[in-house]
């Protein structure tokens, strides 16, 4: 119901603009990856063949635009656990299978305004704390009303409010890891474009009615600045840099009373195709008594401290993530285009006492063949403190229309 009253109230707000013409524009994906999983603290190994299809419609009419997509994910080799079904003897792949309407949204768009309404995708600044989570096939959208508002040149507010996030776990979720947790999420962000780069300021306050798991939730306030920005050394160089502060603590519902802080510097060196990635971020912990740490519930996790996922939640003692990366481009190499090789290696610690958790190095792979994307990835996790070895491989082919 509230997603259909949200819908209605975007489309009366356009009025006279669904007078003009209606254009059509079709929306199809396809999605194929293999996963393998080897992980030390379970006998059997992971395997995981699943593909992703999409399909839907986009309509405009002037300032007005209503778009619908439908997914399907499928297993054509299940040896793993999704999370949902299967052995748990198995290390975790967080596909299950699927079918859902991913988007569900009317919009209406001016060059100083957007206001979308209904099942949409929200993914702000880097999306550290709120994301889409692209790599996962089922991926995460929100029921949600968003403004999006350029009161002056290069000065820009973007609040959404979402009674609703759909998460990766699809029609199948249950317990701790449900189709949908329904709640009351403020997500704000204003931003403002100076001469060294973005600055932007936020809140995401996250008040969510998921049962408490051990005594924990996800329910959160978090305050925080981001500049963001790039500048030319010379004709063939240019560094980018970005650097985040961030204070979260309890909010609402949840039982446990925290404050924890996160840190972020990273810069990037790119010569001539060669690019050279340093950077330290730190989620902590809480300084007192309760063994809570920094948590970013609706980011997009993946893309953070290392792809063997063994840091998707926030370990109680906080964690320090060195990382140091390099890798070379091509725009085209034959009959390929996009053509980019990358090394990346994290040191992780903890941010109260003194714990090494571990090492982990990924390797990654990509190009394009016209509309057709490729990609290899590998990540190995060397335990110390957190955790078991681990080894996984992904090969992926993406094709959209």
């Amino acid at each position: 119901m509230k997603l259909f009253l949200a819908s209605a109230a975007a489309l009366a707000v356009a009025g006279p603009a669904c007078a003009q013409q209606l254009t059509l524009r079709p929306i199809a994906e396809a999605r194929l990856r293999y996963e393998h999983v080897d992980q030390d603290d379970l006998a059997r190994q992971a395997d995981a063949l699943t593909i992703r299809a999409r399909a839907g419609l986009a309509a405009r009419s002037g300032a007005i635009s209503a778009t619908i997509v439908g997914q399907g994910t499928l297993a054509m080799i299940d040896h793993y656990y999704d999370g949902l079904n299967g052995a748990p003897t198995r290390p975790l792949v967080a596909d299950p299978q699927n079918v859902a309407l991913v988007i569900a949204q009317l919009q209406y768009a001016t060059k100083d305004l957007t206001l979308t309404a209904g099942r949409q995708k929200i993914a702000l600044d880097d999306e550290r704390f709120v994301g889409n989570v692209p790599f996962r096939d089922n991926a995460q959208t929100f029921d949600a009303i968003r403004v999006e508002l350029m009161p002056l040149p290069k000065l820009k507010l973007d609040v959404a409010y979402a009674w609703s996030v759909r998460s990766i776990w699809g029609i199948d979720g249950n317990g701790a890891r449900q189709q949908a947790v329904s709640g009351d999420n403020i997500l704000a962000n204003l931003s403002y474009v100076t001469p060294v780069g973005t600055l932007t300021g936020f809140a995401y306050l996250i008040d969510q009615d998921e049962a408490a798991v051990q005594g924990f939730r996800l329910s959160s306030q978090t305050y925080g600045a981001r500049l963001a920005g790039s500048r030319a050394l010379s004709s063939i160089a240019k560094i980018g840099y970005q650097f985040s502060y961030a204070r979260q603590s309890d909010y609402r519902a949840n039982p446990s009373r925290y404050a924890a802080d996160y840190w972020l510097a990273d810069a990037t060196l790119d010569v001539k195709g060669w690019k050279l990635n340093v950077g330290y971020e730190v989620l902590g912990a809480d300084r007192g008594a309760a063994l809570t740490s920094f948590q970013t519930p609706l980011g997009s996790n993946f893309k953070f401290q290392g792809w063997a996922d063994k840091l998707l939640t926030t370990p109680p003692n906080g964690v320090r993530d060195f990382h140091v990366g390099g890798g070379y481009g091509w725009k085209q190499l034959g009959p390929l285009s996009a053509v980019a090789l990358q090394a990346t290696w994290h040191r992780f610690d903890s941010d109260r006492l003194s714990l090494h958790y571990g090492d982990e190095i990924n390797l990654l792979a990509s190009a394009k063949i016209e509309k057709t994307a490729f990609s290899i990835r590998y990540a190995h996790y060397e335990a110390d403190d957190l955790a078991s070895d681990t080894d996984k491989f992904w090969f992926q082919v993406d094709w959209s229309l």
